[in-house]
Order: C-alpha cells, then sequence, then structure tokens
C-alpha cells in the first residue's frame, strides 16, 4: 500500500463521522504543514467553508484559480473576504504564459473549445501547483445537491490523481447553507443579487431565470457555439484523469 493511501485509510476510518468544522480542524492536525489546502471559487457561498477555514487555522494555504477571465465583483470579493475573516494565505494560480501565447492568444478559446479552456485556466494550473508543492490532501466546498455526478461524493475521498479530497459540506442542503451563511453574518458575493447563484468566468455565467436550478447559469453558451454538445456542468478540477484526458493540449 502506497504512503498516500495508507493515510487516506487512516485518516478516513477516524473522522468519517465528524460534522463540518471539526473534520477541518482533525485534519489540520493529522496533516503536515503545507500537504493540507483548501481551494476557493470565492462564489456564491464559498465565504462559509472559509471561514471553517479560517477559525481552523486561518494560514492555511487557500488556493484560487485566477483564470483572468472573472468577473470584476469577483476579484473585489476575494480582497474583501480576506479581510472580512483574515485569511493569511490566499495564492492565486494563474494559467501558464507560454500556453496561453499559443493556444489562446485572443483569449476567446472558451467560445471554441470551452473544456480546453477549462483545462488551461483552472485543472492545468491547480495539479501543477499540487504536484510541485507535494499536497496530499484538499479541501473542498462542494456539496452532493449541485450537480448529478456530485450525488455519490463522500466528505472524505481518494481521486485517481492519487490525492486525498475533503468534502466537509457534501451533505449539506442548501437551507442549511444559507441559515449557516446568515447566522456567521458573511459577506454575499456582490453578483448574487444580480441573479447570478453559481458563478464562474464571466464568459462563462450567466444570471439564473426564476425557476431554474442555481447552476443553470454556468456555462450556458456552450450549445449556442456547439450545437451539437453535450451541456457542460464541470470545469474538471473536480473530474479524474480519464475524464478530462480529452482536454489536455
Amino acid at each position: 500500500m502506497s504512503e498516500i493511501q495508507t493515510l487516506f485509510e487512516e485518516f478516513k476510518s477516524k473522522n468519517s463521522h465528524l460534522e463540518a468544522e471539526e473534520l477541518i480542524d482533525a485534519a489540520d492536525k493529522f496533516f503536515a504543514k503545507g500537504k493540507l489546502v483548501s481551494f476557493s471559487s470565492f462564489g456564491s457561498w464559498s465565504a462559509l467553508l472559509l471561514d471553517m477555514v479560517a477559525k481552523v487555522n486561518n494560514e492555511m494555504p487557500i488556493l484560487f484559480l485566477e483564470t483572468q477571465k472573472h468577473f470584476p465583483e469577483t476579484l473585489q470579493y476575494v480582497e474583501d473576504i480576506k479581510q472580512c475573516i483574515q485569511l493569511r494565505n490566499v495564492i492565486a494560480l494563474k494559467p501558464d504564459d507560454k500556453i496561453l501565447t499559443n493556444i489562446d492568444p485572443q483569449g476567446e478559446l472558451w467560445k471554441l473549445n470551452v473544456d480546453r479552456c477549462c483545462w488551461i485556466r483552472k485543472v492545468e494550473p491547480l495539479d501543477r501547483y499540487i504536484e510541485e508543492t507535494s499536497v496530499q490532501a484538499v479541501i473542498t466546498g462542494r456539496r452532493a445537491y449541485q450537480t448529478k455526478e456530485r450525488q455519490k461524493m463522500e466528505t472524505i475521498e481518494m481521486d485517481d490523481k492519487g490525492k486525498i479530497r475533503l468534502n466537509p459540506l457534501a451533505f449539506w442542503s442548501k437551507d442549511k447553507i444559507k441559515e449557516e451563511f446568515a447566522k456567521r453574518s458573511l459577506l454575499q458575493h456582490p453578483l448574487v443579487e444580480q441573479g447570478y447563484h453559481s458563478i464562474g468566468c464571466a464568459p462563462c455565467t450567466r444570471a439564473v431565470n426564476p425557476g431554474e436550478d442555481e447552476r443553470s447559469g454556468r456555462w450556458a453558451h456552450v450549445t449556442d457555439y456547439q450545437p451539437n454538445a453535450l451541456q457542460k456542468t464541470e470545469c474538471g478540477i473536480h473530474l479524474g484523469a480519464e475524464e478530462t484526458k480529452d482536454w489536455v493540449i
């Protein structure tokens, strides 16, 4: 059994029963410094997980995928949240300049090949950082109710890239998220009031219409530019290597 598999089995056997903030605290104590990170989109409800992390260890690395396609409101929200909950170690991961120059010099790949755009601007920078720093475990804000693909998730998982995934909010409902958000008096992303309930890159996100699922505004443009394409539901950072192999340049 590999070292990471041994760590996974040990941590899962001891901590699967823990509530969200307890799980984060247990992970912070279990993994060596620098081997545990959290990542965040700084989207509509991201402040809840970030607040939990900050209360456990506000110097834990928080990875933000700075795709260079974000809404200005999101970039300002990052700075506001950093101050509000005293996050000390937010790391902006940017796309590789050489890849952008060669593959997306005009910045319009999101129209032509949205999966490859996501790989260049999100998947590759995240994988590169995790590999270079030998990260063992990553905390995410995923919830089972968000997509069909996420309904089978667990609070403690191992991905096919050999990294441990911790999903403290996996089984939280929308109502519970909102209730705890209000209880903690957390700062809301400014675009939520304008109908954006799941917020990604600006070209690929629209406001949600009344009655629509909260993620229906993500990549809604795909079928406009690629009429025969299936509706995209994940950017790739939560998918396995096999599922994104065709995205790689």
